[in-house]
Formats: C-alpha cells, sequence, structure tokens
C-alpha cells in the first residue's frame, strides 16, 4: 500500500510542478517580463531536449543491442512516429502561441485565451507520455530503468512545467482574466499529463514488448514541441541571448538529474 501511495505522488510531480509554475500568477503583478518569459522558454527547452536524450533515446538504443547493426532502428522509427503524431494534432486542433496573433490548425470561432492553453496543453501531451513509458519499464522489472532514473525523468519535467505554468497563467491576466481563473486554467494546462500517464501505464501490456519504439516515440514527440514552439518563441525579437543562456543550465541540470539519479 505504501509502495503504491509512493508511485502515485511520483506520478503526480510533473502535474505538481504546472500548478505551482501557475500559481505565480497570485505574486507577480502585471504582464510578464519579456526577459523573464524568454529566460523561461529556453530554460524549459533544454530541460526537454536533455530528457529526451538521456532518458529516452539513450535507453531505446540501450534495449535495441538484440538487433545488432541495425540497432538504431527502434530509436528512428520510434523517433518519427513522434514528430509525425505531433504534427497531425497540431494540424487538427485549433491553438495559438504565445506571442503569436495567427492561430494554426483549422479555423475556429475559439477565444484567444481558449487556443492559448491548447497550444500548452498539446505541448504537455508528450511529457506524460513521456513519464508514463518510463514508469511502465521500471515497474515491469525491466533492469535498464531504475527507480531514480525514472523519478529523475518526472523531476525534471516537474522543473521544466514549473515555468510552462507560470508562462500560461500570467498571459491571461492580461487578457483581462481574473488571477484565480487564470490559476485554474493554467493548472488544468497540465492535467494532461497525469493522465497521459496512467493510460501509458494501463497499455503497459502493449507497451513493454515494444519499449525502445515507445521511449523514442515519446523523444521525438518532446522534440517536435521545442523546435516547433518553444525555441522560435524565445528567439524571436529581443533577449534571445538570455533564452540560449537558460536553455544551456536547463540542459546541464536535466542531464546532471539523470546522471546522478539513474
Amino acid at each position: 500500500m505504501v509502495e503504491k501511495i509512493k508511485l502515485i505522488l511520483q506520478l503526480m510531480i510533473p502535474f505538481m510542478g504546472t500548478t505551482l509554475g501557475a500559481a505565480c500568477v497570485f505574486f507577480m503583478r502585471g504582464k510578464m517580463n519579456e526577459k523573464l518569459t524568454k529566460g523561461l522558454q529556453g530554460f524549459a527547452s533544454g530541460v526537454m531536449i536533455a530528457a529526451s536524450i538521456w532518458s529516452l533515446i539513450i535507453p531505446a538504443l540501450e534495449q535495441s543491442l538484440s538487433y545488432g547493426k541495425l540497432q538504431f532502428v527502434p530509436a528512428v522509427v520510434g523517433f518519427w512516429a513522434g514528430i509525425i503524431f505531433l504534427l497531425f494534432i497540431d494540424m487538427i486542433i485549433p491553438h495559438l502561441h504565445l506571442g503569436s496573433e495567427e492561430a494554426e490548425g483549422p479555423k475556429s470561432h475559439l477565444k484567444k485565451t481558449t487556443m492559448l492553453i491548447l497550444a500548452v496543453t498539446i505541448h504537455n501531451l508528450p511529457e506524460g507520455m513521456a513519464v508514463g513509458v518510463v514508469y511502465a519499464g521500471y515497474l515491469s522489472g525491466n533492469t535498464a530503468i531504475t527507480a531514480m532514473g525514472a523519478f529523475s525523468l518526472a523531476l525534471g519535467i516537474a522543473i521544466q512545467n514549473f515555468p510552462e505554468g507560470a508562462i500560461i497563467s500570467m498571459p491571461l491576466t492580461s487578457e483581462g482574466m481574473s488571477r484565480k481563473k487564470a490559476f485554474v486554467y493554467g493548472t488544468l494546462s497540465g492535467i494532461v499529463e497525469p493522465i497521459g500517464t496512467v493510460l501509458t501505464i494501463l497499455l503497459a501490456t502493449l507497451v513493454i514488448p515494444s519499449l525502445p519504439y515507445f521511449l523514442a516515440f515519446a523523444a521525438g514527440a518532446m522534440m517536435y514541441v521545442v523546435v516547433e514552439e518553444l525555441i522560435p518563441e524565445m528567439s524571436q525579437g529581443h533577449h534571445s541571448n538570455i533564452g540560449t543562456i537558460l536553455f544551456a543550465f536547463g540542459f546541464t541540470l536535466m542531464m546532471t538529474l539523470d546522471v546522478m539519479l539513474g
């Protein structure tokens, strides 16, 4: 019973990161500073790329040793599947990226705030899947995935989710939304993560036989989000150098966590 409670708490860690970040709306006044926004976007990008490499792609390669010279196949196939999946989601769901006035996806009459939240929700989906795949591997008894390794990924994504929660909730207040409502919306944008995590674990019987493919799939989906959304938003306009420095910090922090705890 204690182990089950411990597991549930660990699975909720990324969502807690989003919630704490969204709570910043109660302590920060006015519109979010541009330098802070760039820094948070850069930091989140660094964490996600490092997690994709150390927590997902490298384990996928390590578990494909039986393929011999074709060891790369599961990682390549899974990675491209993740990219194509997120591209498809982007095409069928109307959403609006932070700092953009033109919505993506099919035309709709949704409010700007709704489409901003949808953009972050799409962003969070692969993160929940990544945590679910790693924990599914650990719970199956896979010796290549340790409890601390799975925990490090959950913790790293939680750290990355903190600025994400702030990035989504703060602009909502500048759109005229109350702080309480902005907090709720910012928090709900991350609810897809624990849902995706639990669903992935429940489908463990399907995931485990193809674990290398699913690990790489989650990596591809996360990389898509970084390259298509976070880095462009970080690089446009002024103060992109701040985002670049925080990108390096986030990357090395996640890499350190994975090596130390994995």
